[in-house]
């Protein structure tokens, strides 16, 4: 198999891009983006450390639960999770992120790319709390990058069409996975009441 090796063999392959993708991208979080933002409950944060091994991790939370700072600064809150810190590990090494902030049942979603920081201020953690529970720390973001993605990806791949999914028994249970995966000495049942009980106790 032959793979591609060179941008110019790369765009000789594509059709020119077309010219709102490229006038489309701000420098700053306009009225636009802060809507977009302030409606979503997720969003996906790329990161890679200081040799490029890359991650994605899922960050989800009540509807604009990331806030704006200003315009060129997001803040996004830590939760209780399983303590690997993969994505706050990377950024002390590199801090260039790429974030896709996601709405449900909107097709488009946005790309916010820049340079982020980790941080325990106190004053910031409080004001990013739930139910009285502060962030557990905050992702400062500098942003570099905003625009909008068009939607065929969600058209082609129907991820808001509930007659798409599959079955959720078609796939095994988190706790048999797990079992598989760490080797785990409990049973499948065992574990998965221990996430059920997690989830309604440690999500905040």
């Amino acid at each position: 198999m032959d793979y591609i090796t060179s941008k110019d063999q790369l765009r000789a392959a594509f059709d020119d891009v077309h010219d709102v993708a490229v006038r489309k991208e701000l420098r700053l979080i306009d009225e636009h983006a802060r809507r977009f933002i302030a409606r979503s409950p997720f969003v996906f944060v790329g990161s890679q450390d200081g040799k490029g091994a890359a991650d994605v991790s899922p960050k989800g939370d009540m509807p604009g639960f990331v806030k704006v700072l200003d315009d060129t600064t997001l803040a996004l809150p830590d939760r209780p999770g399983n303590n690997r810190l993969d994505t706050w590990e990377n950024i002390i090494e590199n801090p260039a992120v790429g974030m896709i902030f996601v709405i449900p049942g909107m097709n488009e979603t946005l790309r916010i790319n820049g340079e982020a920081r980790l941080t325990l201020d106190p004053e910031l953690c409080a004001k990013l709390h739930v139910n009285n529970r502060p962030a557990l720390a905050v992702m400062v973001v500098k942003v570099r990058q905003v625009y909008m993605h068009c939607a065929k990806a969600f058209i082609r791949s129907r991820l808001w069409a509930p007659d798409s999914w599959p079955a959720r028994s078609d796939m095994p249970t988190l706790g048999e996975i797990l079992k598989d995966h760490a080797e785990l000495s409990a049973t499948a049942e065992e574990f998965d009441t221990v996430l059920d009980a997690a989830y309604k106790k440690s999500l905040w």
